[in-house]
């Protein structure tokens, strides 16, 4: 064997990809598992999508590199996208950089700016990829915690108390997720202020605004956001198109012209359908979102009837694609999901997953056909 590199002793392979390795393995001998636990949307992408894909597909000389900054269509969608549903104003010329997934874009950013021994502010829970991309380029995660009693925000005075003289970047998002928190004007614009104050590149990662949601909140928005803000959206849960790889990055020229650098020295631009498809999701009518939402709302409901049969308590004021439950009498969240799993055939996941803040709490997902989850409620009758 050779050595592998130092900074691979400090990243653990993804929780998802070892558990649904297991999970497979107790399919394989006939276990008939239902899988609650992966946000990956099992709905179709619309027909305009598809049929723009299908078409773009066709045409000649599509099929070789394309530009490292996207279709200017693209972007002008993208544009068009964020001042339609956000209220806010982008050029899409220097403003807008498509990446191949907003998943991307973490890695990016944090080879654009970060040095080893740079310190990350990263939410606990939050999403594992801030911590283990940190790890990879050898900066330091400094996690900051979210408390259900501060409605999973940050306590930004207690951050102000700690030396934050090191820390280059801030990883935020709202909606969050696992636990379904939306944004606020107030919240953005106090954390704004803080990375203002503190020269700290402020990202919030914003791929679930529409999901089971009405109010739509971008940080950019805001006064002085793009001084110190920029934004990662995707159109993976929007459009059910999460294994195509269409995400952005927007915010300040500069600093996008950062992330180009390394990008441009990483992939080969995104394949010309998929970029069409991408455009043609964009101009999409609200009645899209609306339809779609309409199926996730009774999906969510047949969810809190399983949180109720499992007496955990849960937000019904929580947006996005999962519903984030606190376990009952202080029960070890993993205990809880192994039961599931080896007894019921059902996985879902822990919320320890995302940090140890998660510890008593537990995410189920929506992206299951109703009548699984029926099928899941009859298991624990």
């Amino acid at each position: 064997m050779f050595e592998i590199a130092n900074r691979l002793k400090q990243v653990e392979e993804y929780y998802f990809s070892v558990k649904l390795r297991e999970v497979r393995e107790l399919m394989a001998k006939g276990r008939p598992i239902i899988n609650l636990g992966i946000g990956s949307p099992d709905l179709n992408p619309p027909k305009e999508v598809l049929e723009a894909l299908t078409q773009a597909s066709w045409q000649q000389q599509v099929h070789g590199y394309q530009s490292y900054q996207g279709l200017p269509e693209l972007r002008s969608g993208m544009a068009d996208f964020y001042k339609r549903y956000y209220g806010v104003s982008l050029n899409p010329e220097n403003e807008i950089l498509p990446l191949m997934g907003s998943k991307e874009g973490i890695l990016h950013i944090s080879m654009a700016f970060l040095n080893p021994g740079d310190e990350v502010l990263i939410p606990n829970p939050g999403y594992p990829t801030y911590a283990s991309v940190t790890n990879l380029v050898e900066a330091v995660p400094v996690y900051y915690d979210l408390k259900e009693e501060n409605n999973w925000q940050p306590d930004l005075k207690e951050l102000e108390g700690s030396d934050l003289s090191k820390v280059k970047i801030m990883w935020v998002n709202y909606p969050h997720m696992p636990t379904g928190t939306n944004g606020s004007e107030q919240l953005f614009k106090s954390l704004i202020d803080f990375a203002k104050r503190h020269r700290i590149l402020l990202v919030n990662d914003n791929p679930y605004s529409f999901i089971l949601n009405e109010d739509y909140f971008s940080i950019l928005k805001y006064p002085g956001a793009k001084e110190t803000a920029i934004e990662l959206n995707s159109l993976s849960k929007t459009f059910n198109i999460a294994g195509w790889r269409v995400g952005m990055a927007v915010g300040d020229s500069e600093i996008l012209k950062s992330i180009l650098q390394v990008k441009s020295n990483m992939d080969s631009g995104m394949f010309y359908g998929i970029q069409k498809g991408a455009v043609a999701a964009l101009k999409l009518p609200y009645e899209w979102i609306a339809d779609m939402n309409a199926t996730y709302k009774k999906r969510r409901d047949l969810v809190w009837k399983i949180c109720d049969q499992l007496h955990c308590t849960y937000n019904k004021s929580g947006v996005g694609m999962f519903v984030w439950a606190k376990v009952p009498g202080g029960r070890n969240a993993g205990e809880i999901t192994d039961e599931l799993l080896y007894k019921h055939d059902v996985f879902i996941t822990p919320g320890t997953v995302f940090g140890s803040a998660g510890q008593g709490y537990v995410r189920f997902s929506l992206c299951v056909p109703e009548e699984k989850i029926e099928i899941v409620l009859n298991r624990l009758a």
